[in-house]
């Protein structure tokens, strides 16, 4: 076998094998810096310390009967205050749920820790022995090696979580307090005329009274994705509870619409998503649009919104929200290697074989291979926002950053650790896009 035989099936392996593990366990910080914390199943030592107005604590008097978040932070240290923000965020989220937050900073500066708790609008307790980091019992009671790090005490007293990712609390006080997400399919099955035949969607509409409106969101799934699963029905879900219907679809090839996967291309799932930005205008109820679209789908959704634009003469929608929008995809097919699978961009054939059986068609790299992704969506210049996470291996977190380059006014939000589902803490990222869409079209 030739050396650049051998080279190439190396290289598909390792690509391969990449794809697979962005999509399976990650090890994260916790495996580095969270190894001798306190356990969950364990239960809370007791401590006895002043807070930052001087004040007696005990902490087994305070917890009683509730669910406390332990943060252990300082001052001085970089990533506490870099993860400050999220932590108050929090806390004035799950404040009405009758969670508690307690600040123990490691600061021996009482006018240092003062000044920090003021510039980030701390207004949770806090307290501190003012004693070094290392010099601390609290921190050999807790087994806290490195902070921030945060610990999660039940009503019973006993450890539920130990951490020092900020998101893996944020998700665990998410079902605690709402419930653990649960397919529910709501909503009215609809069937629309696609590019490739018939359209399976799903619309969700909030009670209206006759002649009432409300605005309308189309949500455009990924590259081999269908329209079910966490990532739209939470959002669906939090906008119909604000008044705001959404629609959901499979494209063409994908789940329960008509057409073979190795016929779909990025052009002919634009039209897919004019086809139903036409027939959602025709509703009577609907007074407005905005569209989004995850990975694949976010390139088309920016594309459609570019392209109706143009046609319009002005923005075409009334918001557009990107979830790790794939324009990867053009380099992807110039590079010869789709989702890990190598082939020849210049002579693909009929179709490349990917994982599980799927046949890309070579009509699909072809189209791909010119694409113009940014030059089109730039025809959009209305309300965005980009989320992506700059631990995506299949979407690199700069593809996002450049939409928001080429759409100044929007939004971008980058979030750290998260890969390209956003299987860190899927409620966080979907809270994001529905807060903003909530805030673009009431």
């Amino acid at each position: 076998m030739r050396l650049s035989t051998v080279l190439a099936a190396l290289l598909l392996v390792g690509a391969t094998a990449e794809v697979k593990a962005q999509f399976g366990p990650q090890k994260d910080m916790d495996t580095k810096y969270a190894t001798e914390l306190i356990q969950p199943g364990s239960v809370a030592p007791d401590f006895k310390m002043q807070t930052i107005d001087g004040k007696k604590f005990q902490f087994s008097k305070f917890a009683k009967g509730k669910t406390v978040v332990l943060d252990f932070w300082a001052s001085w240290c970089p990533d506490c205050r870099k993860d400050a923000p999220e932590v108050v965020r929090m806390q004035q989220a799950y404040k009405q749920h009758g969670i508690e937050f307690v600040g123990v900073s490691m600061d021996t500066d009482v006018e240092a820790w003062k000044k920090a708790v003021e510039q980030f609008g701390i207004a949770y307790t806090q307290v501190s022995e003012l004693k070094k980091f290392k010099d601390t019992d609290i921190a050999q009671a807790y087994g806290v090696k490195w902070i921030p790090s945060m610990v999660v005490v039940g009503p019973d007293g006993k450890i539920q979580l130990s951490t020092v990712l900020p998101y893996k609390v944020d998700k665990y006080l998410k079902e605690l307090t709402t419930g653990a997400y649960v397919p529910a399919q709501k909503g009215e099955r609809v069937s629309i005329d696609g590019d490739h035949g018939k359209l399976a969607a799903i619309i969700q509409k909030p009670e209206l009274k006759v002649g009432e409106q409300c605005p309308m969101v189309i949500f455009c799934h990924g590259f081999s994705g269908t329209k079910d699963g966490p990532m739209f029905e939470l959002i669906c879900d939090s906008l119909q509870a604000h008044g705001i219907a959404s629609i959901r679809f499979d494209f063409n090839g994908h789940g329960q619409s008509e057409g073979e996967f190795k016929d779909m291309t990025v052009p002919n799932e634009i039209e897919d998503a004019k086809k139903v930005v036409a027939y959602v205008s025709s509703l009577p109820y609907v007074d407005g649009l905005a569209i989004a679209g995850h990975s694949q789908g976010g390139v088309v959704a920016a594309m459609t919104a570019g392209e109706l634009s143009e046609a319009q003469g002005k923005p075409a929608f009334k918001a557009v929200a990107l979830m790790a929008p794939a324009a990867v995809l053009r380099e992807d097919a110039i590079r010869g290697n789709t989702m890990g699978k190598m082939y020849d961009p210049f002579d693909p054939g009929e179709y490349v074989e990917l994982f599980g059986g799927l046949k890309l068609g070579g009509n699909y790299i072809r189209t791909a291979f010119t694409l113009p992704i940014y030059e089109t969506a730039a025809k959009y210049q209305g309300p965005a926002i980009i989320v992506h996470g700059n631990a995506d291996r299949v979407v690199p977190y700069t593809y996002g950053e450049r939409f928001h380059q080429i759409w100044p006014g929007s939004e971008y939000v980058m979030q750290e650790y998260f890969d390209h589902g956003f299987s860190q803490n899927i409620y966080r990222s979907t809270d994001l896009v529905a807060q903003f869409l909530i805030k673009t079209l009431k």
